[in-house]
């Protein structure tokens, strides 16, 4: 343990080495609709003097800046005590101090709090808050918590002027006029609609490439592209981007393209993804990235739906050592969209020759071209089509197991302005960064956070094209140190798995952090800032991250967003204020997150319930595609007034938020409401247990009950008597009523290419609804679900 604060009656808490005392009697919610009056904190220390400054605005019951000079002769009394840190190495103890008198708290006194400093020890089990270092918050972005409180007041006060001041640094051929946004998220009162910068000219390709060269950047790398297999790789500057991408859209524009059409890209992580991307968005077409995993069947539903003119695709792909056939995929879906009247009459292919040569790729006379026989014949300058901020962007559909996938509606101006701050303050992005994020483009995450929100940024990005375990579990580790990246950006499953999951040491050797090989042999000194994405981390993910992938001296982002909502919603900002392992922290500038509990009341303090979020930001999504009724109707309707996240959600009594999950992964067990993600947690604290996914499952007795898949670490056999030991973990940690009804040996589990675990899946396994698991082609390994069905009696 590096530290603890020991909360007093007399509100009096203190933190040493050299005595600082903190004495609040509330810490100030961060919702501007707070009801309550507020204290203004006091802050008395013994040595060295300090000057502070109170920020609480009055509009939260606090008063004007008032400044406090050294008085703790008079604020010592008789029951204060002092409770030792141990191993703390710092000059300046006062910034903790500063910081928790100006954290974002929708709920009281911080009551017991062990620290930890950024770089100065390893998180364990009883650190309750990390700190960013002096260093690291003096040159960031949002240096503190008044700063960020600074800027979230202005941005819900006046979400006008703080929004158009950032949208003013983007180019725009025309500004937007006087109504910055408009918007009606209440149901009752008519149509749902949210616009912003309607009337504004601009074009998201000229932001993020010609912007860029026209300031200086041409030369700069834009794109490192790292191959399947080690050693294949390439890299684009900004200017040969730019061109690259001119090429395809004067070619697109030569076969019928224009402002308004679909184009589908179906894939993988080559560089000409992100260049087909932009390449649509600088004519103004609407592209539709299909994840080069899904099925032809897949794949025709979405060529129906969006009705493309083109559908873009490559002959295979390579992932680890397996060839995947992309071009048949997407023969098949050609025709099974054109038996169904929809007729798509250019499918342009690229050779990827790394994995298939031209001669061996099945063809279509007349509607099959190669990319490398056409493209590069093309003007390397194209004009760019100015569109509207509120014209389409991009089509991105949401699958489930069930019902047609829904086409996810961005426009232009609200999410290139929305990504583009979201990355600069999120990852504290500097222009000497080298930034990668896993996820593929077939995702919202390889949208906003590998194409546009970096290039908006003039960032240098990391494009991978492999799986993150071949030839080994080392290879994201390799990856690092070979470009130097320095902001780090994933789903925490794939973190955690590529450590010591996979790896023959037993989670009892990380627990005593003992180096594990597969990343220690790595130097990753060049990692500055990490990201988490795609489903909440439980608190041991989230130290392992921290402590052995980032060796303790790296923030954890850890982002809740949605493909909906564009950017990030809940993040923590890397210098402002401390983190709490697990927890996504405050908002994001314009965010205005609301917990409501089954009628739709806001719940104040600390509570847990749905998640919602009340008044619209610029990267919020406006409709799904051909069916504005089920927008309404799956987002609006269940609690009108405000957008349903289908989250559940906690916030502590500092008003950290906590994600459990979506509503139907939070299980009711006779009146009690579990977050999944928190039996998840109490299970791989086990030193045996290397990962756990929970569900729900109906039951005749308590309504329902909860199923929980096991991964064991490698090595450890099944047995009832670890069973029961798994059971009785989560009895301790959170109570009888949580404890599993059934432990499902798992071997693996079925997760997407960039690490996401699909429950849906696995609550059809659960509840032995084998004919109804839908789509599995999706899964980095389909053969899991196999071995799951195999496992379920055992």
């Amino acid at each position: 343990m590096e530290g603890r604060m020991t909360h007093h009656s007399n509100n009096t808490t203190i933190i040493n080495s050299t005595s600082c005392i903190y004495t609040s009697k509330s810490l100030f919610p961060i919702s501007p609709t707070a009801k309550s009056p507020l204290n203004r904190p006091s802050i008395s220390v013994k040595r060295p003097s300090f000057t502070f400054l109170s920020l609480l605005p009055s509009e939260f019951g606090g008063s004007p800046l008032v400044r406090m000079e050294d008085p703790f002769t008079a604020s010592l009394s008789s029951s204060t005590t002092v409770c030792p840190r141990k191993n703390l190495t710092t000059s300046n103890h006062l910034r903790h101090v500063e910081s928790m008198a100006h954290l974002p708290s929708g709920a009281g006194r911080i009551t017991r709090l062990n620290a930890l400093i950024l770089g100065e020890g390893l998180a364990s089990e009883e650190d309750d808050l990390v700190f960013p270092s002096e260093d690291f918050s003096s040159q960031s972005h949002v240096s503190s918590p008044q700063k960020y409180l600074e800027m979230y007041q202005r941005s819900v006060h006046d979400p006008s002027g703080f929004w158009s001041d950032i949208a003013s640094e983007f180019y725009w051929r025309e500004k937007w006029g006087q109504q910055v946004y408009h918007e009606n998220f209440d149901v009752r009162k008519g149509k749902i609609k949210i616009e912003w910068f309607k009337g504004g000219m601009t074009n998201i390709c000229y932001n993020c490439l010609d912007r860029n060269i026209e300031s200086g950047k041409g030369d700069k790398t834009a794109i490192y592209w790292e191959g399947n297999e080690p050693g294949l790789d390439s890299s684009m500057t900004y200017n040969q981007l730019l061109a690259r991408v001119c090429q395809l859209a004067n070619y697109l524009k030569d076969v019928g393209v224009h402002k308004g059409d679909a184009v589908v890209i179906y894939l993988p992580m080559l560089m000409e993804l992100p260049i087909a991307m932009l390449a649509c968005a600088r004519i103004g077409a609407i592209h539709s990235v299909v994840f080069a995993g899904f099925s032809a069947e897949s794949l025709a539903q979405r060529i129906i739906d969006c009705r493309p003119k083109v559908v873009i695709t490559c002959n295979a792909v390579r992932r680890g050592s397996k060839i995947i056939y992309l071009k048949e995929i997407v023969d098949s879906a050609l025709l099974e969209s054109a038996q169904k009247g929809i007729v798509t009459d250019v499918c342009l292919t690229y050779e990827n020759d790394s994995a298939m040569k031209k001669e061996m790729t099945k063809w279509t006379k007349g509607r099959d071209i190669w990319w490398q026989d056409v493209i590069l014949k093309y003007p390397v300058t194209c004009d760019v089509e100015w569109v509207d901020a509120e014209d389409p962007l991009f089509l991105l559909y949401t699958s489930g197991s069930t019902g047609k996938p829904k086409g996810v509606l961005h426009t232009t101006g609200g999410y290139m302005v929305y990504t583009a701050t979201t990355f600069k303050y999120a990852f504290d992005y500097k222009p000497t960064d080298i930034y990668w994020c896993t996820a593929d483009c077939g995702w919202i995450t390889g949208h906003s956070y590998v194409t546009y929100g970096p290039l908006l940024n003039g960032a240098t990005v990391v494009v991978f094209e492999g799986a993150p375990n071949y030839p080994d579990v080392g290879r994201c580790w390799d990856i690092v140190d070979k470009y130097k990246v320095s902001i780090f950006y994933t789903a925490p499953t794939l973190s955690w798995s590529s450590g010591y999951a996979n790896n023959k040491h037993s989670l009892a050797l990380y627990k005593s952090l003992s180096p594990i090989e597969h990343v220690s042999r790595y130097s990753r000194k060049s990692l500055r800032v990490l990201g988490s994405v795609g489903e909440p981390i439980n608190p041991s993910a989230w130290r392992w991250f921290f402590n052995v992938i980032g060796d303790a001296r790296c923030p954890i982002s850890d982002t809740w967003w949605q493909t909906e909502t564009g950017g990030f919603m809940i993040t923590p900002l890397p210098g402002a204020w401390p983190q709490k392992p697990g927890s996504a922290t405050f908002p994001f500038f314009g965010v205005q997150p609301v917990i409501v509990d089954e009628k739709g009341v806001e719940i104040e303090g600390e509570c847990s319930g749905y998640l919602c979020v009340k008044s619209s930001w610029p990267g919020a999504f406006r409709t799904l595609h051909g069916d504005h009724e089920r927008y309404e109707t799956t987002y609006f309707s269940a609690f009108p007034g405000y957008y349903f996240s289908g989250d559940g959600c906690s916030r502590d009594k500092d008003g950290y938020y906590w994600l459990t999950g979506r509503v139907d992964d939070v299980i009711n067990v006779s009146g009690h409401r579990i977050g999944t993600a928190e039996v998840e947690s109490a299970l791989v604290s086990h030193p045996q247990c290397a990962e756990a996914a929970v569900v729900g499952v109906e039951h005749e007795v308590k309504g329902q009950g909860i199923y929980a898949f096991v991964t064991l670490v490698e090595g450890v056999p099944y047995s009832d008597d670890l069973r029961k030991n798994l059971v009785m973990v989560v009895r301790n940690q959170i109570g009888a009523f949580a404890a599993p009804d059934k432990i499902h040996w798992a071997p693996g589990l079925p997760k997407t290419r960039s690490g996401k675990i699909m429950r849906r899946i696995l609550r059809k396994i659960a509840s032995r609804q084998l004919d109804e698991l839908g789509d599995t082609s999706t899964l980095a390994d389909p053969t899991v679900v196999d071995q799951l069905i195999a496992l379920a009696d055992c």
